[in-house]
């Protein structure tokens, strides 16, 4: 029987299909990323980002708010990353396939499509009521954590599984330790992408805003101790446009945060790019 599309025509074909999805997808970043930029970009200046609130945050002054950020990310980052990465060197390592891995990973994927607003609630009621951290940069970096390290648990298992079996066999031959051969073979080989993990990972937390609406608080000091309560970008922006405060400030606030988040990772990827080459002796 003859075949109504020949194998080039499906060729050419399905090439088209994917040209397509990736240039409409690019197209649409550029869209929602330009449109902020666009609107947010006049009201920034120095006294923006770097002076106080005022009014509340009503009329700029966002840096208490960029504080608050970088606390409330870097608590997630260094409570979910050693965790995601260790199950992930269990999993890979040492678990094999048994009823228990299985659970672990339908668990882990369950965790990351939980909403985040499920996230809000459980922090607050375990960690700012139960073990009474209250409103403050530890709960809501703690919440973050839980919403990350899944994400970055089964990138790096698969960051990790994808290093050739012939790595750890060459260094088990040659007389290393189980644990020599992944912290001085396999880890160094999946560096690249287990970070990729904890972007997306990170990105995801970043983002949220109904995590922290319920453990942060909304102080418009900047927070000097995990103890304190804060107000992250994600949170300000929130404040400004669903209670019609001021919109400009809001796309400025959204604008901030869109240049803070690329500007990470587009270092963190050239970082990457340098250590693979590295690696591979370029």
């Amino acid at each position: 029987m003859n075949r109504i599309i020949s194998p080039k025509n499906s060729q050419k074909i399905m090439e088209t299909i994917f040209w397509a999805s990736g240039i409409f997808t690019v197209f649409l970043l550029i869209l929602v990323i330009g449109y902020i930029l666009v609107n947010g970009l006049p009201v920034i200046n120095l006294n923006f980002i770097f002076g106080q609130p005022i009014d509340n945050g009503a009329a700029g002054g966002i840096l208490p708010f960029i504080i608050s950020t970088i606390y409330v990310t870097f608590v997630a980052l260094v409570v979910a990353t050693p965790l995601g990465v260790g199950g992930a060197v269990y999993l890979a390592e040492y678990a094999g396939e048994n009823a228990l891995v299985k659970a672990i990973r339908f668990g882990s994927e369950i965790l990351a499509s939980i909403p985040s607003i499920v996230f809000g609630l459980f922090g607050f009621a375990f960690f700012v009521v139960y073990l009474d951290f209250g409103f403050s940069v530890l709960s809501g970096g703690l919440t973050l954590a839980l919403m990350a390290m899944p994400t970055i648990l089964r990138t790096a298992e698969v960051a990790i599984e994808s290093v050739p079996k012939s790595y750890s066999e060459g260094s088990m031959a040659l007389g290393a330790s189980k644990w020599q051969t992944i912290s001085q073979v396999i880890l160094p080989a999946a560096v690249p992408g287990i970070i990729t993990g904890v972007i997306l990972g990170m990105a995801r937390a970043v983002e949220e805003t109904a995590a922290i609406l319920y453990t942060v608080g909304a102080a418009i000091q900047a927070p000097v101790s995990i103890f304190d309560p804060g107000q992250p970008l994600p949170l300000h922006l929130y404040t400004l446009a669903t209670e019609g405060i001021s919109m400009p400030f809001a796309y400025g606030t959204a604008a901030v945060l869109v240049i803070l988040i690329l500007v990470i990772t587009i270092v963190t990827n050239t970082l990457v790019d340098r250590y693979t080459k590295k690696m591979m002796g370029r």
